[in-house]
């Protein structure tokens, strides 16, 4: 696997480096040898944040963990990938997609007992106003979720506000 390291507001030490290669190297057996693996390592006043991207063909696996250890936060982030790709092999090997970023070790094993179906258990319908994005905000504020659906006055289209970690907002956008 390629790893691109980079660090936000802090210095990527090579005892980091191959720390993240050595820990993220166990998936490699899931993966061909040119696929490429982001890596982010960041500082946020106490925490140490590790965010890991990899692109595959129709899809992206992605997993971000914080922690006060660097060290640990990359035991953690290389757990939940190993997990999602264990989980969601079905979907990821589709024929399709022709599973070029895969292994093939990993797309002729068998299936293991984690496999678990999705299911939607509830389905809701609601009607949608045009609005701004600042006042879909607060509307998802005074509902008390995290998300918020609404039709974008300015766009026509539908859109989606969401709370982020650090107290802001983020807004998602259809792209055509």
């Amino acid at each position: 696997m390629r790893y691109t390291i980079t660090g936000r507001n802090m210095d990527v030490t090579q005892g980091l480096k191959d720390a993240v290669q050595d820990k993220l190297g166990k998936l490699e057996c899931f993966f061909t040898p040119d696929t490429e693996v982001i890596v982010t390592l960041s500082v946020q006043k106490d925490m140490q944040k590790i965010e890991v991207t990899i692109p595959v063909k129709g899809s992206i696996i992605r997993a971000e963990e914080s922690s006060t250890d660097m060290y640990v936060s990359i035991d953690l982030v290389e757990e939940v990938i190993e997990r999602q790709i264990r989980r969601y092999r079905k979907k990821l090997i589709d024929k399709k997609q022709s599973a070029q970023s895969f292994s093939q070790l990993f797309i002729d094993e068998s299936e293991d007992a984690e496999n678990e179906e999705i299911s939607i258990v509830k389905t809701k319908r609601f009607g949608m106003k045009p609005m701004f994005p600042e006042d879909a905000c607060v509307e998802m504020e005074l509902l008390g979720h995290n998300f918020y659906m609404f039709q974008n006055a300015e766009t026509d289209q539908v859109n989606v506000v969401y709370k982020r970690k650090n107290n802001t907002y983020g807004l998602i956008e259809p792209e055509f």
